[in-house]
């Protein structure tokens, strides 16, 4: 069986190889006859895993030829890698087609392409067949390894292509990529989600849990370590459910020490874990690997155990805060991130209050918060007691100042440290400082030269600004 989709896994490899060989000879004598190389625009929206997903993209667009660019308006192709999670993402992406649309007039051979979660969707699909005619290919989440074929077909033929898959097939990830970063990485170790919280489209649109095989995540982690790279994020809808549907099961910890013993691997993080299994093994091997940063994102969504319930996420209040208690037991110094929802239907004031209850409690350094998007075909979206926009707005200020006081509450205690950094970049805003993370995941901009890039620094934090630190380099 494992064998069989290996070798399936691989035949697909080749063929998209063949097909990126084609477009590459098609933009080899289009430089020949212009002296210019075409080029492409990427953008991905949502989460870290269409952001992986969309280095993959890059990787194979420059292998076909074109060259990136950062202006959208000067590109021959540009493709969006969109998320359904929340409605204003696809509100981004009909206003940019919109915008689009002149542009394409003046300049018909331009290649529209969208792929990603919010493709799964049959009413975008429709919008787009009726009000967005000038998009050239359309794929969704499940055969993301097949854009070269598709990319040669397009341009083959020169009709519009729609290649929607309804469920997944093979995991194929042997394809080229551009690391937005030389010195960390992310590797999909699973794909899909079976948990079904009643607000979330995630396991509609990216389809049921499947993991890959421990020995590839493997060696990829070991090609990426060759190739200088320090730390891996390791990505899943759920973490904590890696291994189950393998033939051979094995369990998130398990391959936690697999990746462990990668040499040239300086730090390993890893999202999302649900606090609904999250195990006891887990937390023992995060405390006792220690490249394993002690940064764990557990997603509360509220603090409320009868909305928990509506949710389907299978926790109570006093769960999730015995969870909580558990793994600051076991790793005092752990940082803690999670995902805070306001505005869930039917909730009441006490629920509100609930929820501020627990970041209290929690004492979390980091916080994504939402107002909750309705999404069709989820079974929130029916509920009645919808709250009303003004009460959510009042609640979702609330708690952005309790959130505040708590993040700048748990920095305050790195004050004056001495901690490694591993620079990642140098400012936006000033070229003579960069910006890195401490093993807490704690942002830090200090003064350096740019060749520090990609190593890990001694830095002392001088100055809290609560979602990030100032600080001065050790030398």
């Amino acid at each position: 069986m494992v064998r069989t989709e290996k070798k399936i896994s691989q035949q697909e490899a080749d063929q998209q190889t063949s097909f990126m060989e084609m477009v590459r000879k098609r933009n080899d004598a289009f430089f020949a006859k212009t002296g210019r190389h075409k080029k492409f625009y990427s953008l991905a929206m949502g989460c870290q895993m269409n952001a992986h997903d969309s280095e993959k993209l890059e990787g194979m667009l420059t292998r076909m030829g074109y060259e990136m660019t950062q202006e959208e308006m000067e590109a021959d192709l540009i493709i969006y890698n969109t998320c359904c999670v929340r409605e204003n993402a696809e509100l981004k992406v009909y206003g940019k087609l919109g915008a689009l649309k002149a542009y394409k007039r003046t300049h018909p051979d331009v290649l529209i392409c969208l792929c990603g979660c919010m493709m799964q969707q049959e009413t975008v699909l429709e919008t787009l067949r009726s009000k967005y005619r000038h998009v050239d290919i359309v794929f969704g989440t499940f055969n993301l390894y097949k854009f070269p074929e598709l990319l040669e077909t397009r341009l083959e033929c020169g009709e519009t292509i729609y290649d929607i898959w309804q469920e997944h097939g093979e995991i194929v990830e042997d394809l080229p990529q551009i690391r937005h970063f030389h010195h960390k990485a992310s590797v999909n170790i699973m794909f899909g989600c079976n948990n079904f919280c009643s607000y979330c489209i995630v396991p509609y649109v990216r389809g049921r849990e499947r993991s890959r095989l421990p020995e590839d995540i493997v060696a990829e982690v070991q090609c990426l370590a060759n190739d200088g790279v320090k730390e891996i994020m390791l990505l899943g809808q759920n973490v904590n459910s890696y291994g189950k549907t393998l033939e051979q099961p094995i369990s998130f910890a398990k391959l936690l020490e697999m990746v462990h013993e990668v040499e040239g691997i300086e730090r390993i993080r890893f999202m999302s874990s649900h606090p609904k299994d999250l195990s006891d093994e887990l937390i023992e091997t995060m405390a006792r690997l220690p490249k394993v940063c002690k940064n764990l994102h557990l997603p509360v969504q509220s603090g409320s155990s009868s909305l928990l319930d509506k949710m389907n996420r299978h926790y109570t209040k006093e769960d999730y805060l015995h969870l909580v208690e558990k793994i600051r037991s076991a790793m005092p110094e752990i940082t803690l991130s999670t995902d805070i929802m306001v505005g869930f239907p039917g909730e009441t004031e006490e629920d509100f209050q609930e929820t501020l209850d627990v970041v209290k409690k929690a004492r979390y350094s980091t916080a994504f918060t939402f107002i909750y998007s309705k999404r069709t075909g989820t079974p929130a979206a029916v509920m009645e007691n919808q709250v009303p926009e003004g009460v959510v707005k009042d609640r979702f200020s609330r708690l952005l100042e309790t959130l505040d006081a708590v993040i700048y509450q748990e920095n305050e205690r790195f004050i004056g440290k001495t901690l490694p950094v591993l620079a990642e970049e140098v400012s936006k805003h000033d070229a003579s400082i960069l910006t890195g993370r401490t093993e807490s995941n704690l942002l830090v901009h200090f003064q350096g030269d740019q060749g520090l890039i990609g190593q890990t620094v001694p830095v002392r934090l001088m100055e809290n600004k609560t979602y990030y630190v100032l600080g001065k380099r050790v030398e």
